[in-house]
């Protein structure tokens, strides 16, 4: 009920902001808010339908992703199937990712319809209980249906940004209708607002649903420093080998933050700290290790 709730209000979010570009928009280039709005709005409600039923695809298209069986990637396969079967999931489809940049993800807009993806950096840099980790940490977003929020976070992210560039650069080099300096002000306001709501957006749903996956992970295997080593060598691979192609709009659906930039950027991070995420693993094994004793 809570993830079809914040799923609703993403679907909401996406209108509310469009129409407030479309209103802004219309007023300054085509004197017509109402027109400006009207067809915002539309533009709107057709990336929520396309989002909902559509950005998986999206998404896998966008990072190249090729779906693979059990006789192209087993190691990957076998592990992802047996995990599922001991949490009595459906069988996702599973994907790689030509990519030296070490890091996997899960999308789909429920587990019926999920898919788990690991690049082939990946896949050569952890042993085989660290992989086991890291795929359990991306079943447990899909069994706590994170995926479809996600998902919709990420492919609304995309088009928000979309917009704001066509307001910014309308702004700069279409000149308008109007030679009110004010208008055009608020103009670029929202152009350069618009990208950081849709990042505080993904900050909100992200970083408690990554702790979350984190713990839920470590219990489907039992073995919460297996994901703790994991998650330190992909934070050092990603540092080396940040992702060269995809959109940093969904980083957020990632176990580490593929794309790299500045120190003032990490600030706004979609993911929590990585020592932070590694000292809760390791306090869940000290906790499981003084049960058994």
């Amino acid at each position: 009920m809570r993830n079809t709730l914040r799923t609703i209000g993403l679907f909401g979010f996406m209108i509310l902001l469009f129409s407030a570009l479309g209103w802004i928009l219309g007023s300054v280039f085509w004197d017509n808010w109402v027109l400006g709005m009207s067809v915002f709005f539309v533009i709107a409600v057709a990336m929520n339908f396309i989002s909902y039923f559509y950005s998986k695809k999206i998404v896998l298209m966008s990072y190249r992703v090729k779906l693979v069986s059990e006789s192209e990637a087993p190691r990957l396969y076998k592990t992802v199937y047996n995990l599922a079967m001991m949490n009595n999931l459906p069988m996702p489809e599973v994907g790689i990712i030509e990519s030296a940049t070490p890091n996997a993800f899960a999308t789909g807009r429920n587990p019926r319809n999920a898919a788990v993806v690991a690049t082939t950096g990946l896949l050569g840099m952890l042993s085989d209980d660290e992989l086991q980790g890291v795929l359990a940490h991306e079943l447990a977003h899909v069994q706590n249906r994170d995926i479809l929020v996600m998902t919709i976070a990420a492919t609304l992210a995309g088009a928000i940004s979309f917009a704001a560039r066509f307001v910014f650069y309308g702004s700069m080099f279409g000149g308008g209708r109007s030679d009110n300096p004010a208008q055009l002000a608020i103009l670029m306001l929202a152009a350069i607002t618009a990208p950081l709501a849709a990042l505080m957006v993904q900050m909100g749903i992200s970083r408690n649903r990554e702790f979350k996956a984190d713990a839920t992970g470590a219990r489907m295997i039992n073995n919460p420093q297996a994901l703790a080593r994991a998650l330190e060598k992909l934070e050092m691979g990603n540092a080396r080998r940040p992702m060269e192609h995809g959109n940093p709009s969904s980083a957020h659906m990632f176990i580490i933050n593929p794309f790299r930039g500045s120190t003032l950027a990490s600030l706004f991070s979609t993911h929590p700290p990585i020592r932070e995420r590694i000292r809760r693993l390791e306090e869940m094994e000290r906790d499981m290790v003084y049960r058994r004793i």
